[in-house]
């Protein structure tokens, strides 16, 4: 399953993050089993100050993934920008997964504040990670300003809805068909995440379905095999959908012997 994601060869197509664990040991166990190449991480929801002495920055460093931070928490694009730029300094990464919440009750990106956000960060030199709706035409601003990589929602995020508009996650995916694009937000179950992989997508990301399942280690290992089944039917090749039967061993070219008598 290696793939090209910005300017780094992964070997999963499962990014992860990393809150809402019970306890930072089962954070890691977790993201172990996922597979995972890319965890998130939040400065404003895991305080970056004592990253020296916390047993969550260390239990991080002991996973051979690539970080992205995020802006989650950002209400506007002047508050996320200043966040993106401390998250360069403390990681030492030019990626940035950028959220610019809109709505708090739905957590819905601002378009207009995302877009602003994303503008100034690609002028910044970041490769910029946008959290946003499964809108066609922002997604398309948001690639004439520089962004490589799109992450629309399939539902509000922790929702657990799964993919609530999947004829406008096919739309994006046939529109912009050299735009790397990842599922994020809303996914609940395994079942979801292959669904997501058989549209197309590139990669999902989650946290909530597995930090907060009654086993998150198991059910991490359950969502790396789903993107890895929806994503090898795609490749394969899916027959289409059919509004009449067909059967599977037609009469037809079928050896006398094998049919039925007369």
């Amino acid at each position: 399953m290696s793939w090209q994601l910005a300017d780094k060869q992964l070997n999963s197509r499962f990014l992860i993050g990393s809150s809402l664990y019970p306890s930072p040991a089962v954070m890691q166990q977790a993201i172990r089993a996922s597979g995972a190449a890319v965890v998130t991480v939040s400065l404003r929801r895991q305080n970056p100050a004592g990253i020296d002495s916390n047993p969550f920055w260390d239990l991080l460093r002991e996973l051979p993934l690539e970080l992205l931070p995020n802006t989650a928490g950002c209400h506007s694009a002047a508050e996320a920008i200043t966040t993106a730029q401390m998250a360069r300094e403390l990681f030492g990464t030019h990626w940035i997964k950028l959220e610019v919440i809109g709505d708090t009750h739905t957590l819905q990106p601002d378009p207009f504040g995302l877009l602003e956000a994303a503008t100034e960060l690609v002028r910044q030199g970041f490769e910029v990670f946008p959290y946003c709706t499964d809108d066609l035409v922002l997604c398309e601003r948001l690639l004439e300003a520089g962004c490589r990589i799109l992450m629309p929602w399939a539902a509000p995020i922790g929702s657990a809805r799964g993919l609530q508009n999947p004829s406008a996650l096919r739309t994006l995916r046939a529109r912009l068909p050299q735009a790397t694009l990842i599922v994020d937000a809303g996914l609940g179950r395994p079942s979801h995440a292959a669904a997501a992989m058989e549209l197309g997508y590139d990669g999902v990301l989650l946290n909530t379905a597995v930090a907060e399942a009654r086993d998150p280690v198991a059910m991490a290992r359950a969502f790396a095999l789903a993107i890895e089944a929806g994503h090898l039917a795609f490749a394969s090749g899916m027959i289409p959908e059919r509004d009449f039967a067909k059967p599977s061993t037609p009469t037809a070219g079928t050896p006398f012997w094998q049919q039925e008598p007369g």
